[in-house]
């Protein structure tokens, strides 16, 4: 692996693959739609009419509020003009990095998606590793850290930061002057992760911002949105940032997630969360007589680490033997952005597909593996 090559390279190298190898590196739905999905999009040119017949403000509102409910949000800020629709989450990170003061002392969750990390220190701001044992410890950073990112649940452990936790996070927070940016883009996926956020941080009388997502739940192709809420506390200058990226999102887009977010909620949770789970299942034992396991078995998200023990191949190695076998998965340093060396002891794969695909993938990793050592 390039030392020049980020997570993202990594998945737009499995997605263009032109020999067709199997893509389990990205964190999307990459699924046959429903019955139900299907139908929704059939509608489609229904919504190119709604588009033109309705105010965008009604139609993004109403997407806002049916997504936010369905995934427990109900002290979001609907309908204040504090939530921006964002093409992608990872646009509403970059004007979320664009709107902090230059220099600013982040700390971020670690290991997390590098993205986040590589958007911020892009933007001028200066990084400080925030462990997922500080996290569960509550031992929260003081000044000079003028703001504090957890992702919710976290990528690549499915790590969820417990009520009680954001409640301390926040009472901290105000206490020091620190704002609290939450990366919810796998909440979508876990009941448990879905305590109103909002609420808590509001209880608190936080500054807060909270990015939400809807790529990681529906195989949609990349017609998604990615929602950046802010407190009405914050001074931050986020519509600006926002107004220099983009005019607004599809308000078509925003249809087809207000009916996806209606059928998540009436069983599409429950659905995709069976085969997320049999997935994670075949994994574990095609992995087993090798002697790997997983190294996060209670997450919930639509990924999977695999632990590699020290005295074998690492996973950059198994990275390339898996290339070599036709599939695509992801090494682990770029996500322990602070340190990748504690990386390269885990290797991830992708959850949300076909499960032949899947158990295709699991199976091959257990034979580069073993061929490896």
């Amino acid at each position: 692996m390039s030392q020049l090559a980020n997570l993202t390279i990594l998945e737009v190298d499995a997605l263009t693959d032109l020999d067709g190898g199997l893509n389990l590196t990205d964190g999307h739905a990459r699924l046959v739609l429903t019955e139900k999905q299907a139908a929704v999009v059939a509608r489609i040119p229904e919504m190119f009419t709604e588009a033109v017949r309705r105010p965008f403000p009604d139609l993004e509102r109403e997407a806002h509020e049916v997504f936010l409910r369905t995934i427990g949000q109900h002290s979001a800020p609907v309908g204040t003009g504090r939530i921006l629709s964002c093409y992608s989450s990872t646009l509403a990170t970059d004007i979320v990095a664009r709107a902090l003061p230059a220099g600013t002392t982040v700390a971020v969750l670690h290991p997390t998606f590098d993205n986040i990390a590589d958007l911020m220190v892009t933007r001028g701001l200066s990084l400080v590793p925030l462990s997922e044992e500080a996290l569960l410890n509550q031992d929260w950073p003081g000044p000079p850290v003028g703001a504090i990112v957890v992702t919710h649940p976290n990528n690549p452990t499915g790590l969820i930061t417990p009520q009680g936790h954001l409640r301390s996070l926040a009472e901290h927070a105000v206490r020091h002057g620190q704002t609290i940016i939450i990366d919810a883009s796998f909440r979508g996926q876990v009941r448990e992760a879905q305590y109103d956020t909002y609420a808590v941080l509001d209880a608190a009388g936080a500054d807060w911002i909270v990015i939400e997502d809807t790529g990681k739940l529906w195989p949609t192709h990349e017609l998604k949105i990615g929602l950046l809420a802010y407190s009405e506390r914050t001074t931050l200058p986020i519509m600006r940032a926002f107004s220099e990226s983009l005019l607004a999102a599809s308000p078509v887009v925003l249809q087809l997630v207000r009916e996806l977010a209606v059928d998540w909620g009436d069983g599409g949770y429950e659905r995709a969360r069976e085969l997320v789970e049999r997935n994670r299942a075949a994994v574990a034992r095609a992995i087993e007589p090798v002697g790997l396991r997983l190294s996060d078995p209670a997450s919930q998200i639509s990924v999977a680490r695999v632990g590699l023990p020290a005295d074998g191949p690492d996973s950059s190695l198994l990275h390339k033997a898996m290339l070599a076998k036709g599939v695509h998965v992801l090494p682990c340093a770029p996500f322990h952005w602070a340190d990748p060396e504690e990386g390269l002891r885990y290797i991830r794969l992708s959850l949300a597909r076909p499960y032949r695909t899947v158990e295709t993938g699991a199976r091959l990793l257990a034979e580069a593996y073993r061929e490896l050592r």
